[in-house]
């Protein structure tokens, strides 16, 4: 089938491409004729050459080969054509490759070869330089600035200039001439890295999230659906790396963006807007040609379009980085002049206000001073009263010592009264309460009583203690045995309250055990049940501490708690 496109290409990756080529040769020819393949990225070209026997010998070109194999150390791929034979000569080319390549053969003579491709390493020598120039330029701003914009510029002409080589061959032959497997995914992790790169760069020189708030979601969005995509590549499938036409959409997404934030009056967008204008339109020239819907033929100025569009590119966008700090900087003087009137103006009311301030402070010392003489006369007056006042307050205060020793002798007597009082035999329960009114009380006098010679554990004899968690209870500080303080008394277990308890033991000792069950559930208002269960209790303890009450006079009753 004959070619009628301009470029042939192949489309189905899985099949293997026959070309047939036909070229007539002159023996009286002075040159010396090579064939050329331009694409780098085709992974097996097979040339079938035909020498004078009419047989035919298999040459093997392709990026899946190393570098060191090729005749000519150039990025292209070169065959030699046998200039001794006469007449139309047929050659037959096999390509096989796991993306679509174009497929452009080139017929040069040696010389023309050798002045194309000096000329063309020299064009390549001045481009990866203009990057690497724009690089540090723009590093050198990052120093000074501060700003991260001038990072993601760097990456991204550092990622663009990556995937230039790996798409002309120029890292093959420079950077991993011993790896051709690099060949098949280094230009797909270039272009994503510029890809995401430029849009970081275009969200922050733009100021986006504060410019277009909506456009800075959908650019996040695109650049996360972006890097799904890149990592089902590396996962799932690597061909899917050939599918470069996709990054028209996070470049078409930045183009519109600057559009946007220019036309809201965002000046530094201008050069920005015409930087990817340029890539733009090589970045369609270039799927155009991809794509076989290219209409011209294919020339070294089509062919490298994508590269002049980035230097221009490189140059506007420079160009806005600058419009940018320039904007920045006369905003900053606008706001330094500001300042400076504002600080003037601050000095000039500062002036007047301290000279108001003087007039006042000035005034306010005369009065002052005049108070001050009046005061003096009146802290004479004071001193002297304050002398009568001590005297007067030093006779009061020995009154007093002698009132409050008075007042501590009367009320010892009274306590004594009352506590005798208490103690007859005739005293009822309201008489007897004064004296131990309530839970507390009663507690407290327990305490005193039962702990009167000291605190001994009566699991470890330990005579050290703490306070425990019920009232008045003693905690052992060597085992942590607790004690309550009706344990191992007569009110032990006892659910009467604790101060009719009190009572119901003193009456049962000062009437000798004679008052019935029925008199005391009378007078404590208890069951009768319960007054008699309880005063058989004493009447036990009284017949067991017998002689021990017996001349204990009006404090014996206490006797009975303890055991």
């Amino acid at each position: 089938m004959v070619n009628k496109g301009a470029t042939p290409q192949t489309h189905n990756p899985a099949s293997t491409w026959w070309y047939r080529i036909r070229i007539g040769t002159n023996p009286k020819s002075k040159n010396n004729w090579i064939l050329e393949f331009f694409d780098q990225t085709i992974d097996s070209i097979t040339v079938y050459a035909p020498d004078k026997q009419n047989n035919y010998s298999a040459t093997l070109l392709g990026s899946s080969r190393p570098f060191a194999a090729r005749l000519y150390q150039h990025k292209n791929f070169s065959l030699n054509i046998n200039n001794n034979l006469s007449g139309n000569q047929v050659y037959y080319i096999r390509i096989k490759s796991h993306q679509p390549v174009n497929v452009i053969i080139v017929l040069r003579s040696i010389n023309w070869f050798i002045s194309y491709a000096l000329n063309e390493y020299f064009f390549f020598g001045v481009f990866y330089g203009m990057i690497l120039v724009f690089g540090l330029y723009n590093l050198m701003m990052f120093i000074a600035m501060r700003q991260k914009q001038y990072l993601y510029y760097i990456a991204y002409n550092l990622s663009i200039g990556l995937y230039e080589m790996c798409a002309d061959g120029i890292a093959y032959q420079y950077i991993w001439p011993s790896s051709p497997i690099w060949n098949h995914n280094a230009y797909g992790i270039a272009l994503f890295s510029a890809s995401i790169f430029s849009v970081l760069f275009a969200q922050s020189l733009l100021n986006v999230k504060v410019n277009a708030p909506r456009l800075n979601k959908l650019i996040w969005w695109v650049l996360g659906l972006r890097c799904l995509f890149f990592f089902l590549c590396l996962t799932v499938n690597e061909n899917w790396f050939s599918y470069k036409i996709i990054e028209i959409i996070p470049l078409a997404l930045a183009f519109y963006t600057g559009c946007y934030v220019l036309i809201k009056g965002y000046r530094p967008a201008r050069f920005f807007v015409i930087g990817y204008s340029f890539l733009l339109t090589g970045f369609i020239i270039k799927a155009l040609i991809a794509l076989n819907i290219w209409w011209f033929v294919v020339t070294a100025t089509s062919y490298y379009a994508l590269s002049f569009c980035f230097i221009l590119e490189m140059v506007f966008i420079s160009f806005a980085i600058g419009d940018k700090v320039r904007i920045l900087k006369k905003k900053e003087e606008d706001a330094q002049l500001q300042v400076i009137k504002q600080l003037k103006l601050n000095e000039e009311l500062k002036d007047a206000l301290n000279k108001n301030l003087e007039g006042q402070v000035q005034e306010r010392t005369r009065e002052l001073v005049e108070k001050s003489s009046l005061i003096e006369s009146q802290n004479e007056e004071l001193k002297a009263v304050n002398e009568l006042l001590q005297q007067q307050s030093e006779e009061i205060s020995r009154m007093n010592v002698l009132l409050e020793n008075d007042n501590t002798i009367l009320h010892h007597d009274i306590e004594k009264v009352t506590h005798d009082r208490v103690m007859s035999a005739e005293v009822d329960f309201d008489e007897f309460s004064k004296i131990y009114p309530d839970r507390e009380t009663c507690f407290k006098f327990l305490s005193d009583l039962k702990w009167s010679n000291g605190f001994n554990c009566r699991k470890c004899t330990n005579s050290h203690f703490g306070n425990g968690h019920l009232p008045y209870s003693r905690r052992c500080s060597k085992c942590g045995y607790e004690e309550s303080v009706i344990a191992y008394t007569i009110l032990q277990n006892t659910r009467i309250p604790i101060n009719k308890a009190f009572y119901m033991i003193f009456l049962m000792y000062s009437t000798k055990g004679k008052i019935s069950s029925h008199k005391l559930s009378e007078i404590l208002s208890i069951r009768q049940s319960t007054c008699w269960a309880y005063s058989t209790r004493i009447k036990k303890v009284m017949e067991a501490k017998k002689k021990e009450v017996k001349n204990s006079g009006d404090k014996g009753w206490s006797h009975l708690v303890v055991e």
